[in-house]
């Protein structure tokens, strides 16, 4: 981290001159907890040591200009009038300015220089770090006093409003609320929280991405929202304390199991067991039972594979050879699905062992590649200190 701070503000004296702020905003991982978030349910998050930093200052006027320094590109815009970009990624940026004017906060010009570490399309959430990233540094540059969850909230509607991508709150959440080694526990009904210990010193959080775009993610998951919304409406013919599948028990999806149909039974009976699953993880962090955790990750996957069906054959052979090499304790896709990274618990000294196996193994049967990230967890978005930066 501190190599790539050192780089950022090299880059901004290089092309802005002067010393900036320099903010980190962190990439996240969800331990378990899929599909959980848009049905009121309970998730179980935590941020990472991959990130994004921001190197930013205030400039007189009202122009603010951009420069992402992975894709050597600019982009300028004036605060009294701009508008969505083809380039895309400045859209993520531009709708959190866009977030805080509407809010009514007086902004300035700004220089902003970004860059960072965080594997794209990897689903570790990218787009949340540069949102959160962004409205955090405007923030304290110009000193806004938004608290923490009205920065949440903003930057997630830059999503919703100005990308155009209905995400969750998750992801903004865990950006700005994550702390290290702990895994936050989020109410996405009520946003109440709660931290669990997750010590680093024996194991690690383990990404392996199959490399795969997700191409039916977007679509599939529409379908599944909508599916869930028809089993609510269905269940609360039968009890009307039923506002999202959160509400609903094991036993109450049995007795209704014939007015649901097998579809939606499968898709209704995965969602209640992993809010269950979410709630007896965290019981099993706060004992230490890391055994008993990783089996409940095993058993996410299941659920997301054969009840939800949102795996992929890729998907599935990276769980399958996890499970047959020594020190693994638990894994399971995560994410939309239909590609993208398993996440896997492994004890650090096998380490080693598994980045290797897993490699080998996989490139022997399905003759592809396997991009792996080890990742610690760590805290949330924060201002790094010129002794953090070495700079």
């Amino acid at each position: 981290m501190e190599i790539l701070a050192a780089g950022i503000q090299a880059r901004f004296r290089e092309i802005f001159g002067g010393s900036p702020l320099l903010v980190r905003s962190p990439g996240r991982v969800n331990l378990i907890g899929e599909h959980t978030d848009y049905n009121a349910g309970f998730v179980l998050p935590a941020a990472i040591d991959k990130a994004i930093l921001f190197a930013i200052r205030e400039r007189p006027g009202r122009r603010c200009r951009l420069f992402a320094a992975d894709l050597n590109e600019r982009h300028e815009f004036d605060l009294d009038g701009f508008q969505r970009d083809s380039k895309h990624w400045p859209n993520y940026l531009m709708g959190v300015v866009d977030q805080i004017l509407r809010e009514g906060y007086t902004l300035g010009g700004f220089d902003c220089v970004f860059g960072g570490n965080i594997p794209i399309g990897a689903g570790l959430s990218s787009s949340a770090a540069l949102e959160a990233g962004l409205a955090a540094a405007l923030n304290e540059i110009f000193e806004l006093n938004i608290d923490k969850l009205q920065l949440v909230h903003l930057a997630r509607r830059a999503e919703n409003e100005f990308v155009g991508v209905q995400c969750g709150i998750m992801d903004q959440f865990i950006n700005i609320f994550g702390m290290k080694d702990r895994a936050v526990l989020l109410d996405c009904r009520s946003l109440e929280y709660q931290y669990y210990p997750f010590d680093g010193k024996e194991l690690s959080v383990v990404l392996c991405d199959t490399g795969v775009r997700r191409e039916l993610a977007s679509s599939e998951y529409n379908i599944r929202r909508a599916q869930c919304e028809s089993a609510v409406s269905i269940l609360q013919q039968f009890d009307k304390n039923v506002k999202s599948l959160r509400d609903a028990s094991l036993d109450l999806l049995e007795e209704h199991r014939q007015a649901l149909g097998a579809l939606l039974f499968r898709r209704s009976a995965y969602v209640v067991r992993e809010n269950l699953r979410v709630l007896a993880a965290c019981g099993d962090l706060q004992r230490g039972d890391w055994q008993a955790f990783g089996q409940r990750i095993y058993q996410s996957h299941e659920g997301l594979r054969d009840d939800y069906e949102v795996s992929s054959p890729e998907l599935n052979l990276l769980i399958e050879l996890a499970a047959g090499i020594p020190g693994v304790l638990g894994a399971r896709m995560m994410g939309a699905g239909f590609g993208g990274c398993t996440i896997n618990l492994v004890k650090n000294k096998q380490l080693e062992n598994f980045t290797g196996s897993i490699e080998e193994s996989f490139r022997r049967q399905s003759g592809k590649n396997v991009a792996i990230h080890v990742a610690r967890i760590q805290a949330g978005t924060s201002v790094i200190t010129a002794q953090e930066a070495h700079v």
